[in-house]
């Protein structure tokens, strides 16, 4: 559905993102998820499948005809009750939030990369890891002068998660790049 009525249908997880997902969700045996970004959900539901009976997804929208097709999405899926979205502008939403969460996904305006790496960093468990999607942002992070506001964010996050010696990171080359990072012990 989401491929046939939304205008930003190449924004949307594709099954291998959503098995890599999945697959983190259950290696770090989470509980609870935060999510920025949710588009029409198909994330989300995959946090939410790998979840426990008791786990929660928190996630993160600002459009309200994404978060629409997203609950169409998860009214369907016995693992919809396990996702709560929060409307409205993710710093904001992120600002009255409790630590911690077991995983953190970013994948949301790019300007706001780097300020939503910083609160997940406050959000984040002793054992928790976080996933940002589009790092690589089609090979353009490498081009200098950035060509426009978004490239030169991603390029700003990618020297703030290289250059933090809080965090082990490394950069997989899945789809558009995902940076995985966890804390480092006794940093």
């Amino acid at each position: 559905e989401t491929e046939r009525t939304m205008e930003f249908a190449r924004m949307l997880v594709g099954p291998l993102e959503g098995a890599f997902l999945h697959m983190m969700t259950r290696l770090v045996q989470a509980r609870r998820v935060l999510e920025i970004g949710m588009f029409t959900g198909y994330s989300a539901l995959c946090f939410a499948e790998a979840l426990p009976e008791q786990g929660r997804v928190t996630t993160c929208e600002i459009d309200d005809e994404s978060a629409a097709v997203a609950r169409r999405f998860f009214a369907q899926s016995p693992h919809g009750r396990k996702i709560e979205i929060r409307m409205g502008p993710a710093l904001e939403t992120m600002a009255g939030l409790t630590a911690p969460f077991d995983l953190i996904f970013i994948d949301a305006d790019k300007q706001n990369y780097v300020n939503y790496y910083r609160r997940a960093m406050e959000l984040l468990s002793p054992r928790g890891v976080i996933l940002i999607d589009n790092v690589l942002w089609d090979g353009e992070v490498l081009l200098e002068p950035p060509p426009d506001e978004r490239t030169a964010a991603i390029q700003e996050l990618n020297r703030a998660v290289r250059t933090d010696q809080r965090v082990s990171a490394v950069l997989a080359t899945i789809r558009d790049g995902i940076w995985i990072i966890t804390p480092t012990p006794f940093a």
